[in-house]
């Protein structure tokens, strides 16, 4: 292979999004208390494309556990998606979409699509060590949830 032909097929490898690495302050796991309690773990996919999050709550007595894939979609043929969307698969059979929005310090999660009335919206601490926020749910049930990083 020549350089020509190297630098040609280098430039056409896809690149993740630069808005990704505001997902970075996730990277890593995290206690979680407030209306749910237990850990949650993020890592990054190889290529760095899609964030890996892995679940191990309980809430109402009810143990959550599951994985979700945060990134932008891209279908056969398609460009990624505009949003950060994610897919939330858990050990019952649930399959829940959600999208991602970083705002500064806030990330805000809403419920399959953006303005949606159910969403998740918090605030980073300066140091990234927490993430306290609240669900907020149409029917009023939401709840505060915070995330203390412990790894």
């Amino acid at each position: 292979m020549t350089d020509d032909e190297a630098a040609t097929q280098s430039e056409q490898q896809p690149t993740p999004n630069p808005d990704l690495d505001d997902l970075d302050r996730l990277v890593g796991t995290w206690d979680v208390s407030g209306g749910t309690e237990g850990t949650i773990t993020y890592e990054w996919m190889d290529g760095k494309f899609f964030l890996i999050q892995r679940v191990d709550l309980e809430q109402h007595g009810q143990s959550i556990t599951g994985m979700k894939i945060i990134g932008h979609e891209r279908e056969f043929g398609a460009e990624p998606s505009e949003e950060i969307r994610s897919r939330f698969y858990d050990s019952t059979g649930n399959t829940l979409d959600y999208v991602y929005e970083m705002d500064g310090d806030t990330l805000t999660i809403w419920g399959e699509e953006k303005g949606s009335p159910a969403y998740f919206q918090g605030e980073f601490s300066d140091d990234d060590g927490t993430l306290t926020g609240e669900w907020v749910y149409p029917d009023g049930s939401g709840y505060e949830s915070t995330m203390t990083r412990v790894e």
